[in-house]
């Protein structure tokens, strides 16, 4: 595999980790091996907000792979888990659009935000229509598994938006006929029996049905919907790249923030290029600062016996109104307030 940087967002929510676990231990794993290696432990798991690593997922993926070597079938088991309510606002988004189609642009805009490995593109050709399913960044031990993984959970969400059995037309897929014993889980998970040894992966959709409207079609919704997507990759870019290295090494000053020159020269950089870089990844240091002083907000603000004037000062305000102003932009809410949801 290339070494240059994977394509897909260096952190991920935990729903995903969660799901294989569960799979290993119905199939007879214990939770220590599918984790072994990880650097996650159960009492991760129980927290469905948490944020892994893609390399933990990952390696969970190649446990499965290690423990569960006589399960041919183990990558459509998984896709089958992927409903959309596992996806949080994305899948709600998808499920308020105006129409199968417009879902699919949505859901491709924002396909960083999906667990999805595998990249995803769609393509027009002479009338026809076809998501492509590229895999080729993914390690070659772990590539079927992915690809059958997400190929068959685009199909289980193909079927809850469309509430049909075959979503797609016809499937293709560039992997060795398996057995003819499994062709009937293929056929299953597809909805059709898919086309082996072919020269890509493709999912081919019925033009008709893209323009179908959709039961959940509510544009209020939708709009917050995407408002919040976009939100969100925005968080999950600013952690990856240049941006992720600058937001670590303002969070290890602690409240007191290195400034610009410092992080500069830290990454070996001068000033003006570390600027230049951080804008081609559409960030600022200035917006990176803010970020980590409104995360470090939160922090010194839940902790017992600092005054807001301690605080302030920490967070290197020389006024506590600076301060409160500052965080009511962030929040919504004064510190006071904060305080006191945070402790209830």
């Amino acid at each position: 595999m290339t070494t240059s940087t994977p394509p897909w967002p260096r952190l991920r929510n935990i729903g995903s980790v969660q799901l294989m676990t569960q799979l290993g231990t119905e199939l007879g794993l214990t939770v220590p091996q599918c984790l072994q290696g990880s650097g996650l432990d159960v009492m991760a798991l129980a927290d469905g907000q948490a944020q892994v690593e893609a390399s933990q997922e990952l390696q969970v993926v190649a446990n499965l792979l290690t423990c569960l070597p006589d399960q041919p079938l183990l990558g459509l088991l998984a896709g089958r888990r992927y409903q959309l309510s596992r996806y949080g606002i994305w899948g709600y988004a998808l499920l308020s659009s105006a129409s199968l189609g417009e879902a699919l642009e949505m859901g491709l805009r924002y396909l960083d935000l999906t667990f999805a490995f595998c990249r995803i593109q769609a393509r027009e050709e002479a009338g026809r229509h076809w998501l492509v399913i590229d895999d080729s960044w993914i390690e070659p031990e772990l590539r079927r598994f992915l690809l059958l993984r997400d190929s068959s959970a685009i199909t289980r969400i193909q079927r809850e938006l469309t509430g049909l059995r075959q979503p797609f037309k016809s499937v293709q897929l560039a992997l060795p006929a398996p057995p003819d014993d499994l062709l009937s889980a293929y056929a299953e998970a597809y909805g059709c029996t898919p086309q082996f040894d072919a020269a890509e992966h493709l999912l081919e959709l019925d033009p008709e049905l893209l323009a179908r409207g959709l039961p959940g079609d509510n544009p209020s919704i939708r709009q917050a919907c995407e408002q919040q997507c976009h939100q969100l990759l925005q968080r999950y870019r600013a952690r990856d790249g240049l941006a992720g290295r600058v937001r670590e090494l303002l969070l290890e000053g602690g409240a007191a923030l290195p400034d610009m020159s410092a992080v500069a020269a830290r990454l070996h950089l001068t000033e003006r290029t570390l600027r230049r870089r951080l804008s081609d990844e559409q960030a600022s240091f200035r917006q990176l600062q803010e970020e980590t002083r409104e995360a470090l907000a939160e922090e010194l603000l839940r902790m017992p016996g600092l005054s807001l004037d301690e605080v302030a000062q920490r967070l290197g305000y020389g006024e506590v109104s600076n301060f409160v102003h500052a965080f009511r932009r962030w929040k919504g809410m004064t510190p006071r307030q904060f305080c006191r949801i945070a402790r209830t």
